[in-house]
């Protein structure tokens, strides 16, 4: 496919220019297995780097070990503050989110923002498995972007793939992914906010499904929102 020849060129691109000082991050859905295989076949030097929040599905946790066996590269593993989760949990319970929206993107904070943040101090760039028929707010994204939200350059090689490409590679190179996908699992975060879909239901809707529908669907680290709204695919 043309988009994987552009792939794996945008990959080199940004590591000649950005390593050491780049990073993928990585969450194990069915994009960022992808993106990791490929890495790890042609731009190995692009340190890798997930977020345990402490309330991971076991099957994350199975396709990460998966991927560091397979293909050998190391995978900084980065948890939120023992301190802010004591203490988020003091004051609210151990399943505040589904108390409000506010409690909800507090957990969100804690748990990944934050992390994130940690994990991409003094890098230059990152990398992502944004893709754009994903919603309609990724509509105008681009391949390589300025990420206003953490002041570095955004690497999105996967922009341009659709869905069956995503699931083609990974069949046709053998990749591990995560086992939930095959249990209707679209998008995969932490256990207690993901859910399976039904047929003809969006692709997010399995994310904080108990939330009002015009929602917004993200947990807030891209830039770029995706609303649980009808139609917005």
């Amino acid at each position: 496919m043309d988009q994987l020849n552009q792939t794996v060129e945008l990959l080199k691109q940004a590591e000649r220019e950005f390593a050491p000082d780049l990073v993928f991050a990585c969450s194990f859905g069915a994009e960022d297995v992808v993106l990791f295989e490929l890495i790890a076949r042609h731009a190995p030097s692009i340190r890798i780097v997930t977020l345990d929040t402490g309330r991971l599905p076991q099957e994350t946790c199975d396709v990460m070990d998966a991927c560091r066996e397979k293909y050998g590269l190391d995978i900084e593993v980065h948890f939120p503050h023992a301190s802010d989760v004591e203490e988020m949990v003091g004051e609210k319970g151990m399943n505040l989110f589904y108390h409000s929206l506010e409690n909800r993107k507090l957990c969100c904070d804690i748990r990944k923002i934050r992390p994130l943040k940690r994990a991409l101090e003094g890098a230059k760039a990152w990398v992502t498995g944004l893709r754009r028929e994903q919603a309609a707010s990724r509509t105008d994204m681009r391949p390589i972007e300025d990420d206003a939200a953490f002041g570095i350059k955004k690497f999105n090689p996967l922009i341009e793939w659709s869905e069956k490409d995503i699931w083609e590679y990974i069949r046709s190179n053998d990749v591990p992914y995560n086992k939930l996908h095959d249990q209707f699992y679209p998008s995969i975060g932490c256990a207690p906010c993901t859910r399976a879909i039904s047929a003809g239901e969006d692709p997010r809707a399995g994310r904080w499904w108990w939330e009002n529908e015009d929602a917004v669907a993200e947990c807030g680290l891209h830039a770029n929102p995706i609303s649980k709204l009808k139609g917005d695919h």
